[in-house]
């Protein structure tokens, strides 16, 4: 039963396979506005769930906090707003969290590395990892624009194979559900 409902809609996977797809492709070509336009879509999105939680603050029968429904929502809304005027600088400071993860998280590695040198063999590739980890961040600070390129570029390139790997599901599923040639 469940197996010939999936059957029915593989045109749905192939769907999400081929915007995924299509999606990879335009990251790959234009990662700059591909960028920006994520992160107009997360602004979005973001407006939409802090519209719907302001709503949520007339409903009797809400089971959070009417105080912390209300930060959350006008939280919500702020960033919407800034992300949907501001694309470029939420993009920004986003890659500059992830900067800042990337060294710190570099450091910590080094660190550890340090640490358990005399319990295992092969520490130095965990601190090899931390050096590049730093590496990267630093790279991220110094030249933003291009860190954000090559994250959406990264982010393309795994969308894409996503997208084929939906599509090569969908046309199994299709082929499953075709009736058995007679013989």
């Amino acid at each position: 039963m469940l197996l010939q409902t999936i059957q029915r809609s593989w045109w749905v996977l192939a769907l999400y396979g081929v915007i995924s797809i299509l999606f990879g492709i335009g990251a790959l070509i234009w990662p700059l506005t591909t960028a920006l336009a994520l992160a107009w879509a997360f602004g979005v999105m973001a407006l939409a769930e802090g519209v719907l939680s302001l709503l949520a603050l007339f409903d009797k029968n809400t089971p959070i906090s009417k105080g912390w429904l209300a930060l959350y929502a006008l939280a919500s809304i702020a960033f919407g707003i800034v992300a949907v005027i501001f694309p470029g600088a939420v993009a920004g400071v986003l890659l500059l969290f992830l900067a800042a993860w990337l060294v710190v998280g570099g450091i910590y590695r080094i660190m550890f590395a340090v640490r358990v040198r005399k319990q295992i063999q092969g520490e130095w590739w965990i601190g090899l990892s931390g050096l590049l980890s730093i590496v990267l961040g630093v790279l991220f600070f110094a030249y933003p624009a291009a860190g954000l390129v090559s994250v959406t570029v990264w982010i393309g390139a795994f969308v894409l194979i996503y997208g084929v790997f939906q599509v090569m599901a969908a046309l199994k599923l299709r082929k499953m559900g075709e009736p058995a040639p007679a013989k």
